[in-house]
């Protein structure tokens, strides 16, 4: 009997790379999809699937308002495997991370941290020594595992109750 799975597997493609580009104006209609999807499918945790909360969350999500950031002052990246979107994120000029959301489609597989990572590298680059975000319930495990401390109590502004953190940079 000859392992199938071995043959399989020599001729399955392989994975597509996750690519880290800048976004630009058109990508607001992938960067909004992932964002609600995001926040509606994996945010339970901190909206209870309470349909008014979701919706006031994802309010200043639409591709209008993302436009009107990628043309703002903040800088923006879409995260991208075979052509689909599978995370968003973006940095303040005063070194905060403002947003990090993942496609529910691709939570898990390591685009959230790889893009944490360019946000990084991205606030290092502007001359930041120290990071800064506030995360949600949801994310506050997933920052924490990349060496990110709570410092305050948790407080409003992103959509949710959110933890503000830190984290010194390299």
């Amino acid at each position: 009997m000859q392992n199938k799975r071995g043959i399989s597997q020599a001729f399955a493609r392989p994975a597509a790379e996750l690519v880290i580009r800048p976004a630009t104006v058109f990508d607001v209609f992938a960067m909004s999809q992932v964002l609600t999807a995001s926040i509606r499918d994996l945010c339970q945790a901190d909206h209870g699937d309470d349909a008014g909360k979701i919706a006031d969350w994802t309010a200043n999500k639409s591709p209008a308002q993302i436009r009107n950031w990628i043309d703002g002052p903040g800088r923006y990246w879409l995260a991208e495997r075979g052509g689909g979107p599978e995370a968003v994120g973006g940095v303040a000029p005063e070194g905060l991370i403002s947003l990090l959301y993942v496609s529910p489609d691709a939570a898990g597989q390591g685009s959230g941290s790889v893009m944490l990572r360019r946000l990084e590298v991205e606030l290092c680059g502007a001359g930041h020594r120290e990071g800064r975000l506030n995360a949600t319930r949801t994310a506050l495990g997933f920052y924490r595992a990349n060496g990110w401390q709570s410092v305050d109590a948790p407080q409003g502004g992103c959509g949710t109750p959110c933890i503000p953190m830190r984290k010194s940079l390299p």
